[in-house]
């Protein structure tokens, strides 16, 4: 019900962004949620909507910024000045209640998940 797209390999300074697609049920008034995880990491909250408001890692907090756009059932995450630190598997999440959790046992729906890999 989430597809996760739009990673890939980047050079360090580089940008990504990647897509979040929702089918199957409207999460036009869920909690969206960015997460990843590294390998041998726990998964780690990067950036939250919730309705207007966004919420994010202080990794993250200037580089990143996360959108919606109900119309197409999308949330994005746009990733400027990546970093090698940020290489991990990506994933979008939501929650049916409607205030932020940084947690991902807090989240009930999961995509896929998708490759970042950034260079130095």
């Amino acid at each position: 019900q989430l597809q996760a797209s739009g990673g890939g390999l980047v050079q360090a300074g580089g940008s990504l962004r990647l897509s979040c697609a929702a089918s199957g049920r409207s999460f036009s008034a869920y909690t969206m949620g960015w997460f990843r995880q590294a390998p041998g990491k726990e998964r780690e909250f990067v950036a939250a909507l919730v309705g207007l408001s966004a919420y994010y890692a202080d990794s993250v907090k200037g580089r990143f910024t996360m959108s919606r756009d109900n119309a197409k059932s999308t949330v994005y995450l746009q990733m400027n000045s990546l970093k090698p630190e940020d290489t991990a598997v990506y994933y979008c999440a939501a929650r049916s209640r409607t205030w932020y959790s940084g947690s991902y046992r807090d989240y009930d729906y999961w995509g896929q998940g998708t490759q970042v890999t950034v260079s130095s």
